[in-house]
């Protein structure tokens, strides 16, 4: 069995009151693990309070409290495909991730997320992602060292100072009269919990995209996303006709399967540039995985 030797954090939403028990929370929460394997972990001092203390039956629900547990999986596979550093110093770690690979541990993944194998490789027990990419998304991948400067650093992404390029392929079989557009729409979560969908309301998320060859039956892009949430250039693009190749979630949910190692989602985030808020130096990073074209 996989257990992660660091903590996973949620957050207790509001809730009406009575309050459920923490145990009915995280079996609501965690649905892939039942009621019982939640008790175990209670009683075994797996379950922290926001204090750090193990939590017991008694211990009481508070809203917007943080909870910790740690990730277990009864078997973990191994994604055969290697990380690599691009950059270190005090402050930042910069990483370009394979495919398949999670930024974090989730679901069936705990020692096989980009985040503890950097731990391993550096010995550096203090990292946090600054930002995140998907799973199955390869390239560019930044994370603090310093909790110090971790907010700066933060604070360049929540205020849209960081200049994102990513590369893209999509199959087109015929000549798009368009070869630039800007999407703006809303996107919130949908149904099942990992996919997202667009509503109507105020834009949340919005892309430049640019058409820049074609080969084949094949179209390549290089996407520019100017917010950042889950899954946007997936939608956008698949909003535009141009679901990118291999996708499995977008424009339609494909059946559950194994990771298929030879045909990984056609998207790289290829680029990260941004002025170092503590430095002052303009810092770009790129990534030189390539795209099946």
């Amino acid at each position: 069995m996989g257990i992660s030797k660091h903590p996973s954090k949620v957050t207790l939403p509001g809730a009406d009151k009575p309050y459920p028990s923490i145990l009915d929370f995280l079996a609501s929460r965690f649905p892939g693990i039942n009621k019982e394997s939640w008790g175990q972990r209670i009683a075994m001092g797996k379950v922290l309070d926001w204090d750090g203390n193990a939590i017991s039956p008694e211990t009481k629900y508070i809203p917007f409290k943080r909870i910790y547990y740690f990730r277990e999986v009864e078997e973990e596979r191994v994604i055969p495909f290697q990380e690599e550093i691009l950059f270190r110093n005090d402050h930042i770690l910069v990483a370009c991730k394979p495919h398949f690979l999670p930024v974090t541990p989730g679901g069936a993944y705990v020692d096989e997320c980009l985040l503890n194998r950097l731990r391993q490789r550096t010995g550096v027990d203090y990292l946090a992602p600054i930002h995140r990419i998907d799973r199955e998304t390869a390239g560019i991948v930044m994370f603090s060292v310093n909790r110090k400067t971790n907010t700066l650093y933060h604070a360049l992404f929540r205020n849209r100072k960081v200049e994102k390029t990513y590369h893209a392929l999509s199959r087109c079989n015929y000549e798009p009269i368009k070869t630039e557009w800007i999407v703006e729409n809303r996107i919130v979560g949908g149904e099942p919990w990992f996919r997202m969908k667009t509503v109507p309301g105020v834009a949340n998320a919005s892309s430049r995209i640019e058409l820049v060859g074609n080969k084949g039956n094949l179209a390549r892009f290089v996407l520019s996303p100017l917010t950042g949430q889950t899954h946007q250039l997936r939608i956008h693009m698949s909003s535009l006709g141009f679901g990118i190749l291999n996708d499995r979630y977008y424009p339609d949910l494909q059946p559950e399967s194994v990771d298929n190692f030879d045909n990984p989602l056609q998207l790289i985030a290829k680029k990260l540039k941004f002025i170092d808020p503590v430095t002052g130096k303009n810092m770009e990073f790129k990534s030189e995985r390539k795209l099946q074209y």
